[in-house]
């Protein structure tokens, strides 16, 4: 390798086509720093693994970044002020992408250098993810290794996996049927039958229990929150990584969180997955019941119009798109008074907010619904011929023609 060789910073997995792309890029003259960005989802002999592949395969040096702090401030976050969920499911595991490549620049400045790299294929969603999020933060040059052989290759696996035996290095081991995608967010599984839009095996789940695994007693769990920000655990505070995979595994103990999708990729056609959320679907569910305790109204129903756009702008790659951020400063307005705690209560397979308490709930003490207020039943009449009018008329003229 030249003195002089430009650097690169390639955003490192370990597995078959980022292995290929360090030998491609060193074919290409480049001094290749490979990154794992650690967004929650493997164990230390993963970690450990995937560095020793890098220096093997002659990186010049590796670096292994944190980025689930980043991931719950910047996704989990909003996620949960908006109650997001692409087509009103899928509540964006893959965004972890976006943080990946914030991480990988970020090291790109310190080098000095304007060269990124990733192992993203010609097909799916996560090369537009990377490629947009580098062109949204800067001036970098994109380099695409497995991309490019797939110009000039029809099997790319066969030939990446002749390169690596060439160069005398032990080809990753794959993880079985599945295509496992793990982080602090869940897991998203798909291949085999789930691709084939069969029942998935009983091996396709993996934080999500089974039935026959439950836990005979029921499980409470109070989250408190502050300004809509999940802060703690039945009465302990908690740094947000930790209290979501908390949660991850507390509820996916009894089986709450599983999920089958299938949704319409951007690049691409349909997409069908697995996947595992019981920490999200937990806060989830105590954030809204909160929520609706103590927002307006019109505050609650126009909750559903962001969270659809802001959904679409997160899942189709535009993370750092100015209109989100201007989505995110109404969503920041909106949680000023969604401070208190919700109970959470399962028995296994879903999950249920059963108790609000907080000071800022609307609730009129002198009031009850559907027993007793302080409007007369005339002033309640009077309302509801005022509110209907227009309706009134319109049954009225137009029916005069029938």
């Amino acid at each position: 390798m030249s003195a002089h060789a430009e650097q690169v910073v390639l955003a490192f997995s370990g597995g078959l086509d980022t292995s290929y792309c360090v030998l491609a890029l060193r074919e290409r003259g480049f001094e290749v720093h490979t990154v794992f960005v650690d967004s929650g989802g493997l164990d230390e002999a993963e970690t450990d693994r995937i560095r020793e592949q890098a220096l093997r395969l002659g990186a010049a040096e590796h670096h292994q970044l944190d980025a689930s702090q980043a991931i719950w401030d910047e996704f989990v976050v909003p996620l949960v002020w908006s109650q997001s969920r692409v087509l009103g499911e899928y509540p964006m595991l893959c965004s972890d992408r976006y943080l990946i490549v914030q991480h990988c620049l970020a090291l790109c400045d310190r080098l000095g250098t304007r060269h990124f790299a990733h192992g993203c294929t010609g097909m799916g969603n996560d090369q537009l993810r990377f490629d947009q999020t580098v062109r949204s933060l800067g001036d970098y040059d994109i380099h695409a290794p497995v991309r490019d052989l797939q110009k000039v290759v029809t099997d790319i696996r066969d030939h990446e996996i002749g390169v690596l035996e060439s160069a005398g290095i032990e080809v990753p081991g794959k993880s079985g049927r599945y295509s496992i995608n793990e982080n602090l967010l869940g897991v998203t599984i798909s291949g085999s039958e789930v691709d084939r839009f069969e029942e998935p095996g009983p091996d396709s789940w993996q934080l999500s229990r089974p039935r026959s695994e439950w836990p005979g007693e029921p499980l409470s769990v109070t989250v408190e929150f502050r300004s809509g920000v999940a802060v703690g655990l039945d009465g302990e505070s908690l740094p947000g990584p930790e209290l979501l995979r908390t949660l991850n595994m507390r509820f996916g103990a009894y089986g709450v969180g599983r999920h089958i999708y299938t949704g319409d990729v951007t690049i691409g056609l349909k997409g069908r997955i697995v996947f595992e959320c019981p920490g999200i679907d937990a806060l989830l569910t105590a954030h809204q019941a909160l929520e609706d305790a103590v927002n307006t109204r019109l505050q609650n129903q126009f909750r559903h119009l962001v969270a659809q756009r802001w959904a679409e702008l997160v899942y189709t790659g535009f993370f750092y798109e100015p209109h989100k951020a201007d989505l995110e400063a109404y969503l920041a307005s909106s949680q000023t008074a969604v401070t208190g705690s919700v109970r959470l209560l399962t028995e296994g397979g879903h999950v249920l907010a059963v108790a609000v308490a907080s000071d800022n709930i609307l609730r009129d003490p002198a009031a009850v619904y559907a027993q007793s207020a302080h409007w007369t039943p005339e002033e309640a009449e009077g309302f509801i011929k005022l509110l209907g009018q227009s309706s009134t008329l319109a049954a009225r003229i137009r029916g005069r023609g029938r």
